[in-house]
């Protein structure tokens, strides 16, 4: 029945355009004759005002009526059968291959029968779908990883491993090394036990977690459960920067329909690890999934000088090289003024002002440093950086 409704909704409303539309083509082809009578009737008042005034003969003052009248008709036949020339009929014409063309649109690129999906519920579709994805436990179960084959002495040594840490389980080292084979070898879900141990065991760092949420995920065949997301949420809180929990993280934004929040988190993760192993992957998708989350895709140039570059900037007179180097600091200041950066761009940025002796601009940015980065790491990195330049203590 609604299908039905908004059907007649449309059509009525396509048709009360149709008519608008009809209506200014029949105006202009009405227009002219409806203007030609107004001239014609003003010009007869005229010649009978001056036959009054014995202006104008009475045998001139009627060969002009005769006239006059003749093209009164003619103009009076033409308004009441417009041109059915390139007025009406084209207009007709246009109108209906608009209408034609709005409704096979729709049937093609529309829903009919769906209701309206507005962006804020699509959101809150998308999170509850989210909240109710499979748990870890049951990603992992369903999910058989292909096994590495390794030779009898590999064997024996990560059995002897295994003993080792079992029988002294506060042996961090001995965790770490246990967690990397594991997964070398394809045990996800020994490696995500033992990689569980090393981040009780050490200090918590955001690295730590990180890696753990990867064997979680590994061990779930790719997915990004609950339980991962909470491991990457305690990376990000210790490290917003942190490569691979971004990485991670837009992959379960991706997973989960959210690709706006994905194009976001691949774009800071390879602004901050352009050459990490997952770079490749994050660049192949980046089109399509900017494409998906109306956003444009441009990755950031590379923020330093490349190999090449500095070996022919090394070849310059020092005035020329100098002038080179200020180039592309200058460069690096405009991009993180327009497009923001890392905390390591920053230090980077206050330093390169340092060397070439510019110290009221490397304070400059480095009160601007302050103001942006509040997570105690990274005020670290700006603050070692300005000691450096000179402009702090």
């Amino acid at each position: 029945m609604t299908v039905w409704i908004f059907w007649l909704v449309a059509g009525a409303l396509g048709m009360a355009v149709a008519a608008v539309l009809m209506r200014g083509f029949w105006r202009e082809a009405e227009g002219a004759g409806g203007s030609d009578m107004h001239i014609y009737r003003q010009q007869l008042r005229d010649v009978d005002r001056d036959l009054e005034r014995g202006t104008l003969a009475a045998a001139e003052g009627e060969r002009l009526r005769l006239e006059i009248s003749r093209r009164l008709l003619d103009a009076d036949r033409a308004a009441v059968a417009p041109r059915l020339g390139r007025g009406p009929v084209l207009g007709a014409a246009l109108v209906a291959i608009a209408l034609g063309a709005a409704v096979l649109g729709y049937l093609r690129l529309g829903a009919p029968g769906y209701a309206d999906l507005p962006l804020a519920g699509r959101i809150e579709a998308t999170e509850a779908l989210r909240a109710a994805r499979p748990s870890q436990a049951e990603a992992a179960a369903a999910f058989t990883p292909p096994r590495t084959t390794v030779d009898d002495e590999f064997a024996g040594l990560m059995e002897r491993l295994r003993e080792a840490v079992t029988a002294n389980p506060e042996d961090l080292r001995g965790w770490q090394l246990l967690a990397r084979n594991e997964g070398a070898m394809g045990n996800f879900d020994a490696a995500s036990e033992a990689q569980a141990r090393v981040v009780e065991l050490g200090d918590g760092s955001a690295a730590d977690r990180a890696a753990l949420a990867e064997a979680m995920i590994l061990s779930a065949g790719g997915y990004v459960s609950p339980e991962a997301e909470r491991v990457l949420s305690d990376a990000l809180a210790r490290d917003a920067q942190q490569p691979l929990a971004l990485y991670y993280s837009g992959l379960m934004m991706a997973q989960g329909g959210r690709e706006d929040l994905a194009f976001r988190l691949w774009r800071n993760a390879l602004r901050v690890a352009p050459d990490a192993g997952f770079a490749p992957t994050i660049r192949a998708s980046m089109p399509e999934l900017a494409a998906r989350a109306g956003a444009r895709w441009e990755e950031d140039a590379p923020v330093g000088p490349s190999q090449d570059q500095i070996a022919a900037m090394s070849q310059l007179d020092p005035a020329a090289r100098q002038e080179a180097i200020g180039a592309m600091v200058q460069r690096l200041s405009d991009r993180l003024a327009t497009r923001g950066g890392t905390a390591e761009e920053w230090a980077r940025l206050i330093s390169a002002y340092g060397v070439l002796g510019q110290t009221d601009r490397a304070a400059t940015i480095w009160n601007e440093a302050r103001q942006i980065f509040t997570n105690d790491g990274e005020q670290a990195t700006v603050r070692a950086a300005a000691i450096e330049a000179g402009v702090a203590q």
